[in-house]
């Protein structure tokens, strides 16, 4: 007789087609979801019945309603059998983009991944790296042929590049064991599909658990550094975060965590880099991530401490305009319970971008020490009161600060619901938490809208 809870003998679905894509139905810490495995003989190479395969597992994941968890190492079209292996992958590339917002799809990259194959982790939700394994469209010998740059398969897109600096990997690990433990993680925060909720992790962390060690953590002075992550971790159940794109836009930290047993995405400004200050990588960061979790129906927390956007010629030029909007477009569109808390700084234009009020939060949360204004009091005095002395803005700057720079006048004004002290501010999440589990919001009849890309 078998036992209730043993795991599933894993179903093998068009075993016989042969070639490098074989998938399954599968269990990966008890949760069924659909594996799909792309290497093998030449590669990898995908010929017109590879990309028939890819098609049918995400169609059958999507119809299924279960995450798709797919393993790649493919050099690209199979070249022998010419347009028809494009077309294969073409008809593939439709059914993820049919699959997107309905189930998580989890790319690993355990081998190379090259041009079609490597095309398709950009429409994948997360993407791990395996150490020493690369992807990229054009290939060295292409960019050599294009530009007269050497470059190795390494620096041209391997697992560090793409974790640093393009964004594509969300995580890099040692080996094929370690990613198989990390997805298993990853799907423990989330829904099996867009219509249900991420399921309660057991919590043995008190609920009302006081955290004055989170306050103890901002610096003395205005200016001062810290690593928001550390305060981050004394809210959330036992201290445990789980980072995607950790090394890329750092100034941005977005996380994956639980709250009173509760899974929840995280955003918060990091002030060690560049002061916590928005430019384009974090604003594409953070504006996708937030896309994510509403999607998969995880609530938002953002924690802001952010002077504003990063000012430089280079940022304009290359659309600071454009992709700064991203973020306030994830976030406005957002129909999951959101709760933001101020810790320190909230200026200008990323105060309303980091889920303010008026950009539709259900909860504003503000410590004592947070400052909420249009720009620092130095800045604002130079603008208000140029012909002034340098004793006189002194004493202005001091009059402003008092004035305008805490958050008990925004509290008076709607902009802020309350303003907690630092011990108190995981209490404070599970109780809004507990209050907003029954959120139900409507977005208007449209086709889709048009995000700023």
């Amino acid at each position: 007789m078998t036992a209730v809870n043993a795991p599933r003998t894993p179903l093998d679905l068009r075993a016989r087609t042969g070639g490098t894509v074989a998938f399954r139905l599968d269990e990966l810490g008890g949760r069924r979801v659909m594996v799909v495995e792309v290497s093998g003989e030449n590669r990898g190479a995908l010929r017109s019945e590879d990309g028939e395969n890819l098609a049918v597992a995400a169609r059958t994941a999507r119809q299924l309603r279960v995450p798709l968890v797919c393993f790649v190492a493919s050099s690209g079209a199979d070249l022998s059998e010419g347009v028809a292996a494009i077309h294969g992958w073409g008809t593939a590339a439709r059914e993820f983009v049919a699959c997107s917002g309905v189930i998580p799809m989890v790319f690993c990259v355990d081998g190379l991944a090259v041009s079609g194959p490597a095309l398709l982790l950009g429409l994948a939700d997360l993407v791990v790296m395996v150490e020493e394994t690369y992807a990229f469209v054009s290939g060295p010998q292409m960019v050599q042929r294009f530009t007269g740059e050497e470059l190795s398969n390494e620096g041209l897109g391997g697992a560090s590049m793409h974790t640093r600096t393009s964004g594509v990997a969300h995580f890099t690990v040692t080996d094929r064991d370690e990613a198989v433990e990390l997805v298993t993680e990853l799907l423990n925060f989330l829904p099996d599909h867009a219509d249900s909720l991420p399921a309660p992790v057991p919590c043995v962390d008190p609920v009302n658990r006081p955290t004055p060690e989170a306050g103890d953590l901002l610096p003395d002075t205005a200016t001062g550094s810290y690593d928001v992550r550390h305060v981050i971790e004394c809210i959330v159940d036992d201290g445990h975060l789980l980072e995607p794109r950790a090394a890329f836009a750092t100034n941005l930290v977005t996380a994956f965590a639980t709250i009173g047993g509760r899974p929840v995405g995280i955003v918060a400004n990091q002030p060690q880099s560049v002061a916590g200050t928005l430019d384009i990588p974090s604003s594409q960061k953070g504006g996708r991530f937030v896309a994510f979790c509403d999607a998969f129906n995880l609530p938002l927390i953002t924690f802001v401490d952010t002077s504003g956007f990063y000012p430089g010629k280079d940022l304009e030029w290359r659309g600071m305009i454009r992709y700064g909007a991203q973020m306030a477009f994830a976030y406005a569109r957002a129909t999951v319970p959101r709760v933001c808390v101020i810790l320190r700084k909230s200026y200008g234009g990323a105060y309303i971008v980091m889920d303010s009020r008026y950009i539709g939060n259900d909860l504003m949360l503000a410590w004592p020490s947070a400052e909420i204004a249009v720009m620092g009091a130095k800045g604002a005095i130079e603008i208000l009161h140029r012909e002034a002395s340098e004793e006189e803005r002194v004493a202005l700057v001091a009059a402003y600060e008092e004035r305008f720079l805490n958050p008990y006048v925004a509290a008076e004004r709607g902009s802020v619901d309350k303003v907690i002290e630092p011990a108190d501010t995981r209490a404070a999440l599970v109780a809004a938490l507990d209050a907003l589990i029954g959120k139900r919001e409507r977005l208007p009849r449209r086709r889709h809208d048009n995000t700023p890309l």
